[in-house]
C-alpha cells in the first residue's frame, strides 16, 4: 500500500531464495508482475517459477472491484492485468479485497460484482480467492460465506488469514465447522496480543512470524485440516521489522517459523514466500 509497490529485491533472486529454501509456491503482487511482464515476459517467468520448483502460483491484489467512476476504471486495467498474468502462470487464484470504505458500496451490488469477477476469472482458468478482514465490510468468516453462498460461482471462494481471522475475533470451532468447499486459501502468520495503532496499521507493520506473536499457529492450522482444507499453506508477513532484513534472512526465517508450525500440527505443505 505505497505508491510503488515493487519488491525492492530482483523476483528472480527471490524465487530462487524460496526455491532454495524449501518453498513450492510464489505470490506475486501486480507492480512485481507488470514489470516481469514488460521486461522478461510471462513464458519466462513461468519456466522460471518451474525449474525452483514453485507450483502452486497466485496473483494479487484487486481492490476496488466494486466501485464506480475512477476508482472502478484503476480496478478494471488492474484486473485485466491479473487475469491476464493468472491465464500465462497458470495461477491457483487470484486474490482479492473487500470494502474497506467509510461507506460500503450496498451489498447486492458488491454480491453481484463479486459473481461477475468470478465468472472472469474462471474464463482465465483461474478462481478468486476473497479475504475477509476485521476493517472492512466482510469481517469475519460467517459473512465471507454469506458472500460466497449469495454469489453462487464456484470460482468463488476464501482465503483465511490468521491475522484477520484472530483479530476478527473468529473462534477455531466456527473454522472446523466450515465445509472446504469455501476455503481457496490459507495464509499463515502471528500477531501480538494488543493491536497497536489501528487495525490496518497493525497488519501492514506489527505481524510476526509464525510462533514469535500470542496467537494459537498450531489451533488454527488444526482447526482449517479439520474442515478438510489440505494444503498448500501459505505465509504472509508484513512487519516493519521484518523488511529490515536482508533476503536470506527473510525468506529463511519465514521457512522455517512456518514449517515448525506446520510439523508441531502434523502439516508440512507450504504455498508461498509473501515476503
Amino acid at each position: 500500500m505505497t505508491p510503488d509497490e515493487r519488491s525492492p529485491f530482483a523476483l528472480r533472486d527471490r524465487i530462487e531464495a524460496a526455491g532454495e529454501a524449501g518453498f513450492t509456491g510464489f505470490g506475486i503482487v501486480l507492480a512485481d508482475l507488470v514489470e516481469a511482464r514488460d521486461t522478461i515476459g510471462y513464458p519466462a517467468l513461468r519456466t522460471l517459477l518451474a525449474d525452483n520448483g514453485m507450483r502452486h502460483v497466485e496473483v494479487e491484489m484487486l481492490n476496488d472491484w466494486y466501485t464506480t467512476g475512477r476508482r472502478r476504471a484503476a480496478s478494471d486495467r488492474a484486473r485485466r492485468d491479473l487475469l491476464l498474468a493468472a491465464k500465462e502462470l497458470g495461477a491457483r487464484q487470484m486474490k482479492v479485497g473487500g470494502d474497506t470504505s467509510a461507506e460500503p458500496v450496498p451489498w447486492e451490488k458488491f454480491v453481484s460484482e463479486f459473481h461477475s469477477l468470478c465468472e472472469d476469472a474462471s474464463h482465465s482458468g483461474t478462481r478468486v480467492a476473497f479475504e475477509p478482514m476485521p476493517f472492512g465490510n466482510v469481517p469475519d468468516l460467517a459473512t465471507g460465506r454469506r458472500l460466497i453462498d449469495e454469489a453462487d460461482h464456484p470460482a468463488g471462494g476464501l482465503i483465511l488469514d490468521l491475522w484477520h481471522m484472530a483479530r476478527g475475533g473468529v473462534a477455531f470451532p466456527e473454522i472446523s465447522a466450515t465445509p472446504s468447499r469455501y476455503i481457496f486459501a490459507v495464509e499463515l502468520d502471528d500477531a501480538d496480543e494488543q493491536v497497536v495503532g489501528s487495525l490496518l496499521e497493525d497488519t501492514l507493520h506489527r505481524r510476526r512470524l509464525c510462533g514469535e506473536g500470542t496467537q494459537d499457529v498450531t489451533g488454527f492450522v488444526t482447526a482449517v485440516a479439520a474442515a478438510g482444507f489440505g494444503g498448500p499453506w501459505g505465509v504472509e508477513i508484513l512487519s516493519d521489522d521484518f523488511r529490515k532484513l536482508d533476503l536470506a534472512q527473510q525468506v529463511s526465517r519465514a521457512y522455517t517459523t512456518t514449517a515448525a508450525a506446520l510439523r508441531q500440527a502434523g502439516k508440512s505443505r507450504l504455498l508461498a514466500d509473501r515476503s
